[in-house]
């Protein structure tokens, strides 16, 4: 009797460690509107997190997508929402934030203290988190020394934290008009495909 009990027992764990191993990992996308899909007809599927989760999907990874994209946020709102997205266990997390923080005229340097808050933070929640960072760049309106400044927080962090950076988020589709809508700032369905299709180069080598 002691030797079957023994045996249910080992199945039991067996089972229940093979349940754990299933359970899909979570990728968040921590984001503005961009992330959020502001004006698209069915945000929930065709925002560029989505999108990355039908690729995620058909390659057969075991990753969920959260989509933590708020219209109007700013690294600093960024940052205040950490605690409450780090309620679930995050696996990986892509930081896509500071286009508001630029378009608002904040100092690159904040922006940039705001990020490396956000990067420690992570990393204090979960230490063997994996990070992806996404660029950020200004409109060619804005003066040329803040355009630079901006530029640069991307990539420095980056470097500093040795995480995965995306150059820029928006490569191929900021100032393209047919892949925006008519506010040439927010991506239409097609944009956020294109933007979908660059960030899913440098998010899937994190996956691995």
């Amino acid at each position: 009797m002691g030797v079957r009990l023994l045996l249910i027992s080992w199945a039991i764990s067996l089972g229940l460690s093979g349940l754990r191993a299933a359970e899909p990992r979570t990728v968040v996308f921590l984001g503005d509107s961009i992330t959020a899909g502001y004006g698209l007809e069915n945000p929930a599927a065709e925002a560029y997190p989505a999108l990355i989760q039908a690729k995620i999907s058909a390659t057969g990874l075991p990753y969920r997508v959260v989509n933590a994209g708020v219209s109007g946020d700013t690294t600093a709102g960024g940052l205040r929402r950490l605690d409450w997205i780090f309620r679930q266990r995050v696996d990986v997390i892509v930081i896509a934030l500071g286009g508001n923080d630029g378009l608002r005229g904040v100092n690159p340097g904040v922006t940039r203290d705001n990020l490396q808050a956000i990067i420690d933070h992570a990393r204090q929640k979960q230490p063997a988190i994996r990070i992806v960072l996404a660029g950020m760049q200004m409109p060619a309106n804005m003066s040329g020394e803040f355009m630079q400044n901006f530029r640069d927080i991307f990539p420095e962090l980056a470097a500093r934290n040795s995480v995965s950076l995306v150059p820029f988020l928006l490569e191929g589709v900021g100032a393209v008009p047919e892949l925006n809508q008519a506010d040439l700032i927010h991506p239409t369905a097609r944009g956020q495909s294109v933007i979908a299709a660059t960030v899913w180069k440098y998010l899937q080598p994190a996956l691995q």
